[in-house]
């Protein structure tokens, strides 16, 4: 994953692959989440969380209110997403591809 790292004026910073396109709110590919088996573009939450549930993953409900995240007994990962499915952005989306393998890819819209 590449990127800039992107400082804001409260301190908090993130990281964004095209800083050009989100600073300019133009230009910028949109990128969709893919389930390889189905073939399917994930475009809810709900529909996630059913895939995740099949392939062992668990809500985790003891972290931060405003994250929707899940965990694998199996594994200490644990996969962090903002509440608003508008907000789910590349960097989530290639966070869930490294974490399940062959499962999921990110494609360009």
């Amino acid at each position: 994953m590449s990127g800039v790292w992107v400082f804001k004026s409260n301190g908090v910073m993130h990281l964004t692959e095209n800083p050009q396109g989100e600073i300019s709110g133009s230009g910028s590919r949109r990128k969709v989440l893919v389930h390889l088996p189905t073939g399917e573009v994930v475009s809810s939450y709900s529909r996630l969380e059913r895939i995740l549930k099949g392939l062992g993953w668990e809500r985790y409900y003891e972290g931060d209110p405003d994250l929707y995240q899940f965990h694998k007994r199996s594994s200490i990962d644990l996969i962090s997403l903002p509440m608003d499915f508008n907000k789910f952005n590349s960097i989530y989306m290639y966070d869930i591809v490294v974490k399940n393998p062959n499962i999921f890819r990110v494609r360009d819209v």
